[in-house]
């Protein structure tokens, strides 16, 4: 894979680790060589850099694969999914999967993940992109509030916090955009 063909979301592997093309630009300059200009994201601990190169540089390609699996159950520090197909039980240390259960609730309502894998190596877990969750705690609406655009912070049921508008109360079901961690609507 040459560094022309990358856009935003291509995998690749340099340096012996996994890094995701979070943005990039081609830029050209009077009388000099094109270059990539890009925003790349390190998969195995989250730091970005942004890194210029020549368009004809090469990298290796990865392997991707992709596999649904529901939550089952926590044992300790590993947390266990569960394949939907071949029902096989899959062990995950604690630290990979916490941001992804931020969406899960305890009925976990068929609550279905996937698992990214590169050349046999997990690379994230994915949760639906969207959620729908039951607010165990926020404020309650003052009279007079109501009028303007105005968000207020709501736990779920989860322990995700999120701002949601004045109107919603405790029990309330809404729903959560997973990309953004951004409240959508009631539900």
């Amino acid at each position: 894979m040459k560094a022309g063909d990358f856009k935003a979301g291509t995998l690749f592997l340099m340096d012996g680790k996994f890094f995701r093309v979070v943005e990039c630009q081609k830029v050209q300059q009077p009388r000099l060589a094109a270059f990539l200009r890009a925003k790349i994201k390190n998969i195995e601990n989250g730091a970005t850099q942004e890194v210029n190169f020549k368009m004809n540089e090469s990298f290796d390609d990865v392997e991707t694969s992709k596999r649904m699996m529901k939550f089952s159950y926590i044992d300790g520090d590993i947390y266990y999914f569960m394949e939907e197909e071949t029902f096989e039980m899959v062990p995950v240390n604690a630290s990979d999967a916490k941001d992804a259960l931020l969406y899960h609730t305890e009925e976990g309502d068929g609550v279905v993940f996937t698992f990214e894998y590169a050349n046999g190596k997990l690379l994230g877990i994915v949760p639906p992109t969207f959620v729908v969750l039951r607010v165990t705690d926020t404020e309650p609406a003052v009279a007079g509030d109501t009028a303007r655009n105005t968000l207020k912070n709501a736990t779920l049921e989860s322990g995700l916090v999120v701002r949601v508008q004045m109107f919603i109360s405790n029990g309330d079901r809404i729903k959560v955009d997973t990309r953004t961690g951004e409240y959508v609507e009631r539900v």
